[in-house]
């Protein structure tokens, strides 16, 4: 006998044997369709994932832990000097730091700006400046700089131990920015 019209045979002769074989069917079908779904939700979270990560590193959207505990924004503005020329851009990375150091209490005492240093060809700004500030205000004054927008590097940094008398340190402060040029 033909073993397709035997299995007919059983199926059709008993409906037991074909309900139960149709809620197999179902239940297996089911379980294709759940793991499916579930294949698709996971791909969608990756997706959304990538998605927050990009608003990120291009600035459009705060950091997710400062932005959830509401505590700290992220550093807002450009990670790149602004300017039309390279001089302006200088001169921004200039009163860049300058605020960052009055802001934490200190004083610049005098300032260069290197638009032809060494690494000028890659599109960095580099200044030095020569500053006094209280000890316990440098940390701060690194965290701001490197934290802050726009994206800046601090590439020297030439600590003078004070003389017995004086609660300021003075120290010579390197500091680079990426500009992108004209617009």
């Amino acid at each position: 006998m033909n073993p397709a019209a035997s299995l007919r045979k059983l199926l059709v002769g008993s409906p037991i044997v074909a309900a139960t074989a149709y809620v197999a069917l179902v239940i297996v079908l089911l379980a294709i369709a759940i793991s499916s779904l579930v294949d698709m939700l996971g791909q969608r979270a990756s997706v959304l994932a990538a998605t927050a990560m990009l608003e990120q590193l291009e600035g459009r959207k705060p950091l997710g832990a400062a932005a959830r505990s509401g505590d700290a924004a992220a550093p807002a503005g450009s990670a790149f000097l602004e300017g039309a020329t390279v001089t302006v851009a200088g001169a921004a990375l200039l009163q860049r730091v300058a605020g960052a150091v009055t802001k934490v209490g200190g004083n610049m005492l005098s300032s260069q700006l290197d638009l032809q240093g060494p690494h000028a060809k890659a599109g960095f700004v580099s200044m030095v400046a020569n500053c006094e500030l209280e000890q316990s205000a440098l940390q701060s004054l690194l965290y701001d700089l490197e934290a802050g927008m726009p994206f800046l590097f601090i590439d020297q940094l030439d600590i003078q131990v004070a003389t017995a008398g004086e609660g300021k340190l003075r120290f010579l402060l390197g500091v680079s920015g990426q500009w992108q040029g004209a617009k």
